[in-house]
This record gives structure tokens, C-alpha cells and sequence, in this order.
């Protein structure tokens, strides 16, 4: 922090919002549960999970620059090397911290909620509203019980904009969470199977899930739904619920007030035109995916809804790109003088309709010279007794997006293989380490392979494989995957503590 910074809290403002006690004053610019990514000058929250307690990590915090230390009142304060905030719980306090810093702020907050898209869509959103003012957003995919507290503990008291990711695996796990953020505008991206076999009421249970994000809003609160999901009337049903009147639609149907006029698709964009509740525009996506514009056309809406300029958002938009481990390419020399081997790394993870949209894009890519479209896929977990069903049913999908073979591990993965003709069918093996020998035999130049998979699959052991065989990258695995980030998923100090929702 510079010496004309202003500090995002001070030990007063923070003792008063955790019901804390400093050990002595301090100011600190940053919030952090993570001491792999702190930052000098940051608090430190030492979070208890169910393996690892972050009290054991003082000492690294003071050492990596902590400004200061939130702990629970059972340590030791005669142990800390800096200053210290007791409370009597880190967990509750953390979610205290952030719910007065969503009091202090008066800029306009944005919940980002839905089965697929969620942080694809507040990336974009944080793209789009920083052409109007100062833009705080959630970090990688923190849109948990630790995540948003700590994603809304940072936020500015005097942002413009906030976004915050919203996620679940069961029911009523969003209700807290949005009573934290309490949105003034709601966006859920789509309704789809995400963590199907925690709902007993399917699509439903999982529609009915996302709608409590509504529960934290006011009656003057703007929800933007997919006007062409299905679910659209279930959701807005909920939102009029709870007393919200400004609800607006996005897709291609008529009716939808946020409206695809037209758009080209390519290889590595696409062309849009459309009609924002009577503002037509025009604009390029530098990431591909029909599935991608029509996220942008929900991200244009909220950009006005909440009033800010269109105009200099679209123009920043050109410089969107696509976040780890949701479609991201690399190219990787396997021999010099050939072409490349092309990686579209989707290895965060995996549900039915993002391994579609997918396929979609894995069908615009051209392989060269004498390559190949190669499928390496990786099981999607959490879709309960119909996950066979579900991955044999993506065969069709797959043979039309032109693909010349399929590499996959698990055993659910296994009904795609077989329901996949003898000539499609390239190798099955029991886990992404055994898959990742098999691949790095077969791939060859101007090969084009998608990876990917849920994350419990672990498709980034492929893509670490396929770096290291580049002959240009002298050991260095360039542009790692999502899925070896160890930092993407805020759980706690060891970053495996608690699962985060998707």
C-alpha cells in the first residue's frame, strides 16, 4: 500500500465490523485466506477447514507481508509476529467483513448465477462495466461459502460496479450467499444438469436453486434471464415472487427484449448483431462459442441495466478473452518444421451442455496438414443415475462436430465409448494418467484435440504432458491449465479444503 492509498480497512473499521479486537492499529488493502497469494499488505483470515487450519499459517502470512492477522480467540496472540484481530469466529467474521463492505458501497452490485457460464459471463461483465467506472469483480471462479465473503471483503467502498459469482451443488446453499451480496441486478446465465444427482426434483430443484438469488434482492432489483431456456417462465415466476417488476429476457426468441439479430461464427470468433432492449449494436467476440454470445448478449443487459455506457463497453469487449480452462487454446511443436499441435483446454470442468457447446466450437477448428479432431475426455461427475445415459447421449453430438476419434477415462466415459462406432473409438483407459500415456503416443502434427472433463477428472495431467513435449518450450509448460492452478478455488489456505460449487 502507497503512502496515498487509501486503505480498503482499517483495524477500526474492521474490529467494528467483525466485533473483533485489534491488537494494535493497522491498515491493511487487500483481504486474503491463501498464503500461496497474498499480497504484502493484505489480511490475513485464518479459516479453519476439515483438513488444515489456517492458524497454522501465521507465521508464512507475516512472512510472505500480511498487513495483519484475523484469528480466532483461542490462538495465541503472544505468537504473532504483526498485528492481530481477535473474533470468535474467522468463518462467521469473514462473512461479516464482507457484508459491511456491501453496506459501505454505494455503486451498483451484480449477482452472476446459472448452470454454465458464470465465470465466462462476470469476466466479460468485468470487461464491459470497467469502460464506465471503478469495477470490482470476484476472482477466478470464488463463488462459494469462503468465496464470496472474501470476493465481497475486497470490495472498494467507493467501486461503481461490483460482480459477484454466485454458485451451489445443493439446495438453499445460495440463499446466504445472496443475503450477503444482495444484488440490485441478477443474472442467470442458463438452467441446465450442474450437480444433478443433489436434486431430487431434477431441472426443477436445480432451476428453483439458482432462482434464490431473488431472495436477496429488493423489489426494485432488475433480474435478466435466458429468455430461450426453458426454464425462463419457472424463474421469473420466482423472481415476481419476490416482488421484482423489472424482469428481462436475452436470446434468440421472439419476445426477448435482449435480442440475437445475427451473428457469424468462426474458428476463433464471431461476428454479432443485436438489439439491447432497443439499442442495436454491432460487435466481435474474440472467443468463439455461439454459447458465448449468447452469454454476451445477458452481460450487455445488465451493462444497461445499470446505466453504464454501451458504447465504450462494446468497444473494450474486443479485448475479452477466454478464462483458463473454459476454451482457451494453445499451440504446441511437436516437430520443427511441422504444424502445430492445437490444445482447446476445457479442463475446469464439465456438464452435459458445456461438453455440447464445446463440441460446437471443436467442430469450427481445422486441423492441419494431415491432423486429426481428437476428443480427450474425461468423465462428468454428479449427474446420478443418469450419467451413463447422459454420456452415451453425447455420441451423436460428438460425430457431428466432424471428430476422428475418442480418447476418454472413467467409467462413465465408457458409455460414450461404446456407444461410439468401432472406427471412432481410439482408447479408454481407467484415469487421466493412464489416458495421458495413451495420448502422447497417438497425437501428431496439426492435430486439434479438446480436453476436457470435470475437474474431479483431472484432464489437466493430458495438457501438462502435451507441454512438456513441446520442443520449443525447453521445459517450460507454457500457459497452464485451470485445472493446475492450484489458486483457482478459494479453499482456504491449503486450496483443498472445501469443494466449490460450479
Amino acid at each position: 500500500m502507497t503512502d496515498n492509498q487509501t486503505p480498503l480497512w482499517t483495524s477500526q473499521d474492521a474490529a467494528a465490523a467483525t466485533r473483533g479486537r485489534a491488537s494494535t492499529a493497522f491498515a491493511v488493502n487487500g483481504v486474503s485466506i491463501d498464503t500461496r497469494t497474498l499480497q504484502k499488505g493484505d489480511l490475513f483470515v485464518a479459516l479453519k477447514g476439515d483438513r488444515l487450519d489456517g492458524h497454522d499459517y501465521i507465521d508464512a502470512a507475516f512472512a510472505a507481508g500480511a498487513g495483519a492477522v484475523m484469528v480466532s480467540k483461542d490462538y495465541d496472540v503472544s505468537k504473532a509476529k504483526g498485528p492481530v484481530l481477535v473474533v470468535d469466529d474467522t468463518t462467521r467474521a469473514l462473512e461479516d467483513l464482507g457484508r459491511a463492505a456491501r453496506a459501505r458501497c454505494k455503486g451498483t452490485i451484480i449477482g452472476v448465477a446459472g448452470s454454465v457460464g458464470k465465470t465466462g459471463t462476470k469476466e466479460m461483465l468485468a470487461t464491459l462495466l470497467s469502460a464506465s467506472g471503478k469495477t470490482h469483480a470476484s476472482k477466478k471462479s470464488f463463488n462459494n461459502h469462503w468465496g464470496v465473503p472474501l470476493s465481497l471483503s475486497n470490495l472498494p467502498a467507493d467501486a461503481d460496479f461490483g460482480i459477484f459469482e454466485i454458485g451451489m451443488n445443493h439446495p438453499g446453499e445460495i440463499i446466504g450467499l445472496t443475503d450477503q451480496v444482495k444484488p440490485d441486478i441478477a443474472l442467470i446465465t442458463t438452467i441446465d444438469r450442474e450437480h444433478i444427482e443433489f436434486f431430487d426434483n431434477g431441472l426443477d430443484g436445480i432451476a428453483d436453486a439458482n432462482a434464490e438469488i431473488f431472495t436477496g434482492m429488493s423489489e426494485n432489483g432488475i433480474a435478466i434471464l435466458n429468455h430461450d431456456n426453458p426454464y425462463f417462465e419457472r424463474l421469473k415466476a420466482h423472481a415476481e415472487k419476490q416482488g421484482i417488476k423489472d424482469i428481462r429476457g436475452f436470446g434468440e426468441e421472439d419476445g426477448a427484449g435482449i435480442k440475437l439479430v445475427d451473428c457469424a461464427l468462426h474458428a476463433d470468433s464471431s461476428r454479432v448483431t443485436a438489439d439491447i432492449d432497443g439499442e442495436k449494436v454491432k460487435y466481435k467476440l474474440q472467443i468463439p462459442g455461439k454459447h458465448i454470445v449468447l452469454n454476451s448478449l445477458g452481460a450487455l443487459g445488465v451493462v444497461k441495466a445499470a446505466g453504464a455506457d454501451l458504447e465504450k463497453g462494446i468497444e473494450a469487449l474486443k479485448n475479452a478473452e477466454a478464462v483458463s480452462g473454459r476454451g482457451n487454446r494453445y499451440q504446441i511443436t511437436l516437430v520443427a518444421g511441422e504444424p502445430p499441435l492445437t490444445i482447446i483446454d476445457e479442463s475446469y470442468n464439465a456438464n452435459p451442455a458445456s461438453m455440447q457447446a464445446a463440441f460446437k466450437v471443436f467442430e469450427l477448428v481445422e486441423p492441419q496438414g494431415e491432423g486429426r479432431r481428437l476428443a480427450i475426455l474425461g468423465d462428468m461427475l454428479e449427474l446420478g443415475k443418469d450419467g451413463p445415459r447422459l454420456h452415451a447421449e453425447l455420441a451423436n453430438p460428438l460425430l457431428k462436430a466432424k471428430t476422428d476419434q475418442l480418447f476418454c477415462c472413467g467409467p462413465l466415459m465408457d458409455a460414450l465409448y461404446q456407444a461410439l462406432p468401432a472406427e471412432w473409438q481410439g482408447a479408454h483407459a481407467k484415469d487421466s494418467k493412464a489416458l495421458t500415456d495413451i495420448v502422447k503416443e497417438t497425437v501428431k502434427p496439426g492435430d486439434v484435440l479438446l480436453i476436457k472433463g470435470s475437474a474431479g477428472s483431472r484432464m489437466a495431467y493430458v495438457i501438462e504432458a502435451l507441454h512438456a513435449m513441446d520442443i520449443n518450450a525447453a521445459g517450460n509448460k507454457n500457459g497452464q491449465s485451470a485445472a493446475n492452478d492450484k489458486n483457482d478455488k478459494p479453499a482456504g489456505t491449503n486450496g483443498k479444503d472445501k469443494k466449490n460449487a460450479l
